[in-house]
């Protein structure tokens, strides 16, 4: 008996080890940066940071993009970074910071607008493959649910939603990619907590997606000292973690026999 329970162990472990995900380039885990609203401080803090210390991310961008930023959205993605859908009015419960609530909307009314975003992003970079993040990380619309809606529709590729520092990803068979969890900041969060998320996906040989607002300026602001410190230690670590965009982490990530 004692064997047989020792063998089933074994055999269990051996499962466990086979389910995880082995990283291109032998990478022991992936983080992903990303950073909602189209701000002016992304792009003129984060952005310069970013480029400096040879990293890229993903910006879930809005209708708020225009005439003045437009060309710099799209010299960013011809250098690899990624230009998402993160609707066009950002609808939300909320009236703080979001001037259109969502409590008017009904599931094909917000996938419309979703749509239409696309469009508008098609123009900038002339791509056609799309990610999404749910405005306020809430995935309701005027009560309803409509993340199936949206899978139904099938305008974007994954789509992520918010979560705490506790949000490592290392279960990707039953990952929804239409709700990929992300670490979502809050007003000055310090660089010692950045980097411990960094760290402990890094111990889970996961992901970990993390939800930016402001760097140095607007709202949900983390500090540029706390991003360049935190960029720091991701290019120290360039060795052992892929840092790369929304969706090519989660096109490695959700394919068969990676």
């Amino acid at each position: 008996m004692k064997k047989l329970i020792f063998s089933l162990l074994i055999i269990n472990l051996a499962a466990q080890a086979q389910e995880k995900v082995q990283w291109p380039g032998h990478k022991k885990a992936v983080i992903v940066l990303t950073y909602d609203d189209a701000l002016k401080s992304q792009l003129n803090i984060a952005v310069p940071q970013l480029k400096a210390a040879h990293l890229t991310a993903t910006f879930f961008l809005t209708g708020d993009i225009d005439s003045q930023t437009i060309s710099e959205w799209r010299k960013l993605s011809k250098k690899g970074f990624e230009l998402a859908n993160h609707t066009i009015f950002h609808p939300c419960l909320s009236t703080d910071d979001n001037p259109v609530v969502s409590d008017k909307y009904t599931p094909y009314s917000i996938i419309r607008e979703i749509e239409v975003m696309n469009h508008f992003l098609y123009a900038v970079d002339g791509k056609n493959s799309r990610t999404y993040a749910y405005p306020c990380a809430e995935t309701t619309v005027g009560t309803k649910d409509y993340v199936d809606t949206l899978r139904k529709y099938d305008l974007v590729k994954y789509a992520r939603v918010g979560g705490d520092i506790n949000s490592v990803i290392t279960d990707f068979k039953h990952l929804d990619p239409l709700q990929v969890p992300s670490f979502g900041l809050e007003d000055n969060t310090p660089a010692t907590q950045l980097i411990a998320f960094v760290k402990s996906v890094q111990q889970s040989g996961g992901m970990g997606v993390i939800m930016f607002h402001g760097v140095g300026g607007d709202y949900i602001t983390t500090s540029s000292a706390a991003h360049q410190e935190l960029l720091n230690y991701l290019k120290e670590n360039k060795k052992t973690l892929w840092i790369t965009t929304f969706q090519k982490a989660m096109d490695y990530a959700m394919k068969p026999n990676k």
